[in-house]
């Protein structure tokens, strides 16, 4: 039935090339349209119901002290290198002038007052984090209210009035905060450009012809514009995290392009069986795009299941870039076939520029560099060989290939989750440089002060004891004065941890604060009290994810089984597919600590500084990881299974199904590693993890997955890899893939 459907909507997107591509004209023209009237801008709330930081932050709600609203901080230093703000008037004024004018920005609900803190004597000032010891530095911090109230604006008045005034005062001024975290727009936008030339000169170079390597990218910008502006959109609803466009067009860059290539691939084969260019169109999407649409749903599923996390931006984020992947497939099975369509004979005719392409890779200028596929011939003969090869010889193959895998994976027993503070961003960034002049005046940890939010209630001499303890705490360098709300009589005091708000220290001395200080300071009266701010939000997240990536992971294999059994009509089969994907991720995630934690090549990515790795992107890069993945392994395991049925020789179907799928899995792998690693180089950190962290995947399941282990194991298994018991075959419904292949013509055909 899926295959009739393809059939019909590939085929009539081919006859009707130019209404198909009209309408999408239209469908982008009208999101895009909807984006810029309707649409929002990312916004990172990291929350989530029942968390103890959640608690502490309805608290403070509560007793609406302001602490629960978003802040920024300017902090600034005199240009003069000799001057301090305790002997040069003229910076003392400009310091009046700049707080004055911080404090008349729209949703500014106060500042704190350096000068006054000068004023009242220098312990006083040092004591209230306002002015470093030496009189160097000021920060004025600036309170807003909460982040429903504000948008990206707010954060672009206050930019623009740093860069005024960085012109007109004798000051040094950087700026940091969580309303940066909050509003500042992602850097994907060259990433992207990156990535596209990338993908275009790669298919090039595997097509050998403009026309060709154009289809795939234009493709593959359609459904981007669509899927981002949709997204955009759901922003004008709800929050949806920062990361969701890189991550999105990071995600929908590559499958698109794989995805495209896919049915490209399939389409010029079936032109060299002699069909008409409309037929072949709605045969490839027929064929091919039976495992895109199955591949495409593996990603959705795997994405929408970051639900079970239960946080919040974790869901929106996945339902974000679900869009995007959804949109891509639509794409692949409607736009592309009317491409092809209204590219007609051209792609089955190579050209001038072709002939020079093949000639220069085969080394075989003239005559044969002009006969119909001789570089596809020879790259077909080539990885028969390779196959034959490793299947003549599976055992140490096998062995050696999946050791290489868990040597790579076994740095994942360090992995430590967190989120990269404003010390992780390249020095160009003023947040950067303004973390760095806080921890150089005031310490690591006033980058990241936590709020202890306490509700006194039937305890009054709590409060005492509370301050006490956290003061004694040797995870903490000073507590602020406590504030009571009269109404509420809530209480709140901002401590200042000694350690940086990335390091482990700050997260033991927060789970410290709340099993051993906190309780103890209590006792087991009716008084309560919780540890806040952004760096126990962050932790609590961190640890929330930690806990339920277990029960996700096993969702995901289940339902990942169950999907490729119904496909594939096997019981090893898919069981060897998991094991494998499991090796190649968890390979994937042990390069990740080895660059992030360890430092391991972290220059070559612009990595300024060790971090931890981002406490959401293991879950996230599971949930992608495993539906990529899956589209080498039906498209490959599919061509298997059809030389299978048709040969019925083991040996022979994994090397004729391999070795015809091998260069397209290898091109789809190299266009996906080069999208993926161009955003490598982005300045933000969680950019450069899932950057990294999706190359090496793919890199890695292309390779020594696809072409090493699983032709090893399969000729291991034998005819065991095709085993169902008759029961389970009779109950099993029929899967979405089916065996339907041009006739094979080797030496004419080529992706």
């Amino acid at each position: 039935m899926l295959s009739k459907a393809l059939l019909s909507l590939g085929g009539g997107a081919a006859r009707h090339p130019w209404r198909v591509i009209a309408a999408w004209l239209v469908i982008a023209t009208l999101t895009v349209l909807a984006a810029v009237a309707f649409g929002g801008r990312t916004a990172d709330s990291m929350t989530a119901p029942g968390l103890d930081s959640q608690r502490a932050a309805e608290l403070i709600e509560r007793a609406g002290t302001g602490q629960e609203g978003m802040t920024a901080q300017v902090v600034v230093t005199p240009v003069d290198d000799g001057a301090t703000f305790f002997d040069d008037d003229s910076a003392r004024t400009a310091l009046n002038q700049l707080r004055a004018e911080v404090t008349r920005l729209p949703h500014v609900l106060g500042t704190s007052d350096p000068a006054g803190a000068l004023d009242a004597g220098g312990d006083t000032a040092v004591r209230g984090g306002l002015v470093s010891a030496d009189g160097r530095i000021a920060v004025v911090r600036v309170q807003y209210p909460d982040q429903s109230r504000l948008s990206a604006e707010d954060l672009d008045a206050l930019v623009e009035l740093g860069d005024r005034l960085r012109a007109e005062l004798p000051l040094r001024v950087e700026m940091g905060g969580n309303l940066f975290y909050a509003f500042s727009d992602p850097d994907g936008g060259v990433s992207e450009l990156i990535g596209l030339l990338a993908a275009a000169a790669i298919l090039f170079l595997a097509f050998g012809s403009l026309v060709a390597a154009a289809l795939p990218i234009g493709m593959a910008v359609f459904g981007l514009t669509v899927g981002v502006a949709t997204m955009t959109v759901l922003a004008g609803v709800t929050d949806v995290p920062a990361f969701a466009p890189v991550l999105g067009s990071m995600v929908g860059l590559g499958v698109g392009i794989d995805y495209a290539l896919f049915v490209l691939a399939r389409h010029r084969e079936y032109l060299a069986c002699g069909l008409d260019p409309q037929a072949a169109a709605g045969r490839a999407v027929a064929t091919a795009g039976r495992p895109v649409v199955f591949a495409g749903g593996i990603v959705v599923v795997s994405i929408l299941g970051l639900a079970v996390a239960n946080v919040p931006f974790m869901t929106v984020g996945g339902v974000a870039v679900s869009i995007v992947v959804l949109t891509m497939v639509l794409a692949s099975v409607t736009l592309l076939p009317a491409f092809l369509g209204a590219a007609g004979p051209r792609l089955a005719r190579a050209g001038r520029i072709s002939r020079i392409v093949r000639a220069l890779r085969t080394g075989k200028p003239g005559r044969l560099a002009r006969r119909r596929d001789p570089a596809g011939a020879a790259h077909a003969a080539g990885w028969r060989r390779w196959i034959g090869h490793v299947g003549r010889h599976p055992v140490p193959y096998a062995v050696g290939a999946a050791g290489l895998l868990l040597t790579a994976t076994l740095p994942v027993l360090g992995l430590r989750v967190g989120l990269p503070d404003d010390g992780s961003l390249p020095h160009s960034r003023t947040e950067r440089r303004a973390y760095d002049l806080v921890a150089e005046g005031f310490g690591p940890g006033t980058n990241g002060p936590l709020v202890i939010a306490a509700d006194p209630t039937g305890d009054p001499g709590v409060l005492d004891r509370l301050v006490g303890a956290v003061a004694a705490d040797p995870g903490i360098a000073s507590v602020t004065p406590t504030h009571i709300d009269r109404a509420t009589g809530i209480a709140t005091l901002v401590v200042f941890p000694t350690t940086s708000p990335q390091d482990k220290a700050t997260a033991d001395t927060i789970a410290r604060l709340r099993t051993d200080v906190l309780p103890t300071a209590i006792g087991h009266g009716p008084a309560r009290a919780h540890v806040g701010g952004a760096a126990a939000s962050l932790s609590d997240v961190g640890r929330r994810t930690s806990q339920r990536l277990p029960v996700f992971v096993a969702a995901v294999l289940a339902m990942s089984f169950l999907l490729l059994m119904l496909v594939f009509r096997s019981i090893l089969v898919p069981l060897k597919a998991v094991l494998l994907n499991l090796l190649s991720i968890g390979a994937s995630y042990g390069i990740m600590v080895a660059v992030f934690q360890w430092g391991w090549g972290g220059a070559l990515i612009g990595l300024e500084a060790t971090v931890p790795i981002v406490s959401f992107i293991p879950m996230f890069l599971f949930a992608i990881l495993f539906g990529l993945s899956m589209d080498y392994e039906v498209f490959l395991l599919s061509h298997v299974r059809e030389e299978y049925l048709r040969t019925g020789d083991n040996g022979t179907a994994i090397v004729e199904g391999i070795s015809r799928t091998a260069r397209i899995i290898t091109s789809a792998a190299l266009i996906m590693v080069a999208v993926f690693l161009s955003f490598a180089v982005a300045d933000d950190p969680s950019a450069k993890m899932f950057g990294l962290g999706l190359a090496a995947a793919i890199f890695i399941d292309a390779t020594v997955v696809r072409m090493v282990l699983v032709p090893a194991t399969m000729t291991l298994l034998g005819r065991t890899n095709w085993w169902l018991p008759k029961w389970l075959d009779r109950v099993l419904p029929r899967g979405p893939v089916g065996t339907d292949h041009p006739p094979v013509r080797s030496s004419a055909v080529r992706i």
